[in-house]
Formats: structure tokens, sequence, C-alpha cells
């Protein structure tokens, strides 16, 4: 891209730049996920301006027939704005939880191509649209405040620079620019949850509140999240504590209010994250209520001399008492 486009570029996105969420810390180059939609192919534009190097990473699933050769179109697309595109194949197998599999998986060749090119993180395309429906999906699913906090700008090496931003932005964005974005299909389909939520869900809502909901949604995300962030650190200077105990003990996690209890257990376990349900018997350990509590991963939590050891499973355990 020669400097006068450049300066182009940057002049017909200047009213969405300032919007832009948690670049300022970024070093390039970046991978950008790269659909070809209208999302990613903002973001992949607005990521070239603010000076990131860019490199469009577009995921085939191979769900469908004809997605390998969606690439040739990413391709141009990016070259259209001086951006080097790559893409890289995923095995699904079929059966269920197609939705999670596939994001998974797509999470994973991403990842791979960030340590290929030594990246400082991965951009991906999600707007307060998405946004509100991660609440309102989350809801359904009985998650917690953490839940109900939505995605955040930045979860570890993932960037969500668009959340200040409409998905009728990202469309704008790209009708300025002059390219046509790729519609894929899949988001027709509502047999898919988030579909569902999208097109069905989210306007019967905002029929009967009469209003535009995801401004709303999305604003309830960003206060949760800012407590629960807060609720989190106090919880992790509590318990452990500043000395990072390996083995903690159970008195001091059981003086601090439930809530905080709660979120202090979820911190030390760390990952895979740990279920309420899960959350609970470790408490329930501490409590001496019961001798142990086997978790996800493979992971087991002891009491021992009034404190907690978190340790592999033993492949004698039949399950805890």
């Amino acid at each position: 891209m020669t400097v006068a486009s450049t300066d182009r570029l940057a002049r017909a996105l200047d009213g969405w730049r300032a919007r832009l969420r948690g670049l300022d810390e970024l070093a390039a180059p970046v991978v950008v996920a790269c659909s070809g939609g209208a999302d990613s192919l903002a973001l992949l534009a607005l990521a070239s301006v603010a000076g990131l190097q860019p490199v469009a990473v577009h995921v085939d699933h191979g769900l469908r027939d004809g997605s390998a050769h969606e690439y040739t179109r990413v391709a141009q697309l990016a070259a259209r704005l001086g951006v080097p595109a790559r893409t890289t194949r995923v095995a699904l197998a079929p059966g269920p939880n197609l939705e999670a599999r596939a994001r998974a998986s797509r999470y994973a060749a991403l990842r791979d191509a960030r340590d290929e090119l030594r990246a400082s993180a991965i951009l991906v395309g999600h707007t307060a649209d998405d946004q509100a429906e991660t609440v309102l999906l989350n809801l359904l699913r009985g998650s917690g405040p953490a839940g109900l906090a939505g995605m955040a700008v930045r979860a570890g090496d993932v960037v969500r620079p668009l959340l200040g931003l409409r998905r009728a932005d990202t469309v704008e964005i790209c009708a300025r620019l002059g390219v046509a974005p790729l519609h894929d299909p899949m988001n027709d389909d509502v047999a898919f949850r988030r579909v569902w939520v999208r097109r069905e869900l989210i306007p019967f809502l905002e029929r009967g509140a009469r209003r535009d909901l995801v401004p709303v949604l999305a604003r309830q995300a960003d206060v949760i999240g800012d407590e629960s962030r807060w609720l989190d650190e106090l919880a992790a200077a509590a318990w452990p504590g500043p000395d990072d105990d390996d083995e903690p003990p159970a008195h001091t996690l059981l003086a601090l209010p439930l809530p905080l209890q709660r979120r202090a257990v979820r911190a030390w376990l760390g990952s895979p994250p740990p279920s309420h349900a899960e959350v609970e018997r470790v408490l329930a350990v501490a409590r001496c209520e019961r001798r142990a509590a086997e978790l996800t991963g493979g992971r087991r939590v002891a009491r021992t001399a009034g404190r907690l050891r978190l340790g592999p499973r033993a492949h004698h355990d039949a399950g805890d008492a």
C-alpha cells in the first residue's frame, strides 16, 4: 500500500478509530482472524491504519462445500487493503456441540499462526452486537456474573477492538472502502443458538421493550465486567494471598464472604475453568463436609492438616466421599 493510499484509508476510517479498544499496548505484528465478513474486514483495515502490521488469518472449518475457495476471496480483499493473508484448515468430526468445537479449533489454529508469526496478539472482530448476544446466551445457560459480563476487551492473547462499534458500522466501513464482504450462510441458520438469539430473540425483546437493546446489554456487560474484575482482585489478594501458597489454609478461605470464597476458589483452580458445582464441592472440602472433590482436567482437591491441596486425580479413586 502506498503512502497516499494509506493516508486515504486513514481519512476514511477516522470517525471509527477513536472508538477502538485495547490496541494501545499492542506491538506489531498482530494476527487478525479474518472470515471475509464485514466485521473482520473492517478490523483488518483499522488494525492496518493503527500501524499494527496485521496478517489476515483465515480458518477453514470445512463445514460446507466450497468453503476452501472462500480464502481466495479473503486474500483478494486483504490485498486491496495492503495486508498479507494466509489460511489454515481444521478438521471437525460430526457430532454434538458443533459451535463450541469449531470455536476451540479456530482459536487453536489462530494461536499456531500467532506463534509462527511471533505476533503480539490475536485480534477478533466481535462488535457490540456480538456482546449483546453473548450476554443473552450466557443468561440462558445460567451463567453467573462472569458470564453476564460478556466478552472482555482483552482475554490473554485475544483482543476485541470492535466492542465499541456496531455491526452496522463495520458494514459502512466496508462500503466506504469499496470492498464487498463475504456472507456466511451459516449466519442464517437459526438451528445455531447464537443465530437464533440474533435473528429471533433480540428482535422479539426489542419489539416488547420498544427500544434498541444492544447498547443496554453492552453497557451492562461493561459495568458488570468492571465490578467482577474488582471482586476477583479482592478475592485473589485475600486468598491464597500475595505469597501464593501452594497449599493455602482452609480457614482463611472460609473467613471470606461467600461471594469472595467462590471467586478465590475459581482463580486458585485456574484452567480449565471450574463449573459452579465444582466450586461448591471445593468449598465443601474446605468446610470438612467431604473428603475430596474431583474436578475436570483430571484434578482433585483434598484437605490435609487444615490446608487445601490441588493435585492430579489418583487412578484408584472411585469418587469423592
